[in-house]
């Protein structure tokens, strides 16, 4: 149990963490847990309670403690690096506030991890999933539902959350459709025929009235759509077809991105399609590798193309 007072200056924290940053709920309730579990594990290394005076005295054997404690109890580098991160976000804020120097939480070097690199499908097998799908459900309006959504994900990019965020008011699909992305970022996403075409089959087919404020996408009995049978449906096809566990709802928009960039798509371009605010995590995510991302600045690049 943490005092009440350091709980008041989290909720602060984030509170303005979100004016400034336009944090995600999700993000939020992720920080939240993070210094929350930091705190809580200083009041019980020190045996009383911690507040605000206290915590701008951490010594470096407590953040060495902690780091240590989260080990023992299996807490991979890589979520480790997203605490730290945290709390390392927190006391920024703390030290500006309360006029003490953060210099020792800062310093603490985040633990290294490897990257997990996205798997996306080669072209063909990216048909075969799309072609598949078609024909899990005896259904026709459900058949049809299911094959509208994973033609977004392939063919406009979008994450699963953000394709079964789309309303009535969306249907039928113009040439682009705004999206609101992760930390409440909107984009616009340029929507190909054929998955207005899959969009629009769906509407014809489903028996239920979808109002323009309702999901656009619903199940069975009429409800929103979550994102678990979308993934049973993936998980079902990758089993038919003999593909590897990468093959998830998600893997179809590292396939968008790939194959948009194996056709000679701009980094920058897919970076804004896919949302991304770092051009690093676009190249992340397309599995570019140097090579080929000095083969796109050879060839798209004022000074370059001169040479």
């Amino acid at each position: 149990m943490i005092p009440a007072g350091i709980t008041h200056l989290i909720n602060e924290w984030l509170a303005v963490k979100s004016a400034l940053e336009d944090a995600s709920d999700n993000t939020a309730i992720a920080y939240r847990g993070d210094v929350t579990e930091f705190v809580a594990f200083l009041c019980a290394y020190h045996g009383e309670p911690v507040g605000a005076k206290k915590l701008a005295q951490t010594r470096l054997t407590d953040m060495r403690a902690w780091m240590a404690h989260m080990r023992e109890n299996d807490t991979s580098a890589r979520s480790l690096a997203r605490k730290l991160s945290a709390v390392k976000s927190f006391y920024r804020w703390l030290a500006r506030r309360d006029g003490f120097d953060p210099t020792v939480v800062l310093s603490v070097k985040s633990p290294r991890f490897l990257k997990k690199l996205p798997r996306p499908l080669d072209e063909e097998a990216a048909r075969q999933v799309l072609d598949t799908v078609e024909i899990q459900s005896d259904v026709p309006w459900i058949a049809a539902r299911d094959s509208a959504v994973v033609t977004l994900l392939y063919g406009c990019g979008l994450r699963i959350s953000e394709a079964l965020s789309l309303t009535g008011r969306d249907a039928p699909l113009a040439d682009s459709v705004r999206i609101l992305g992760k930390g409440g970022k909107t984009r616009l996403i340029p929507v190909i025929d054929a998955a207005r075409q899959a969009v629009d089959a769906y509407v014809s087919l489903c028996p239920f009235d979808i109002g323009r404020d309702d999901p656009l996408f619903l199940g069975p009995r009429g409800g929103a759509l979550g994102p678990r049978p979308i993934q049973k449906l993936i998980q079902n096809v990758r089993m038919q077809l003999g593909l590897p566990d990468t093959v998830t709802p998600h893997a179809m928009r590292h396939s968008f991105a790939t194959h948009l960039l194996n056709a000679g798509g701009d980094l920058r371009a897919i970076q804004e399609l896919l949302g991304h605010s770092s051009l690093s995590t676009t190249q992340a995510y397309t599995g570019v590798d140097t090579a080929r991302l000095l083969q796109v600045y050879a060839q798209t690049h004022p000074k370059a193309t001169k040479i």
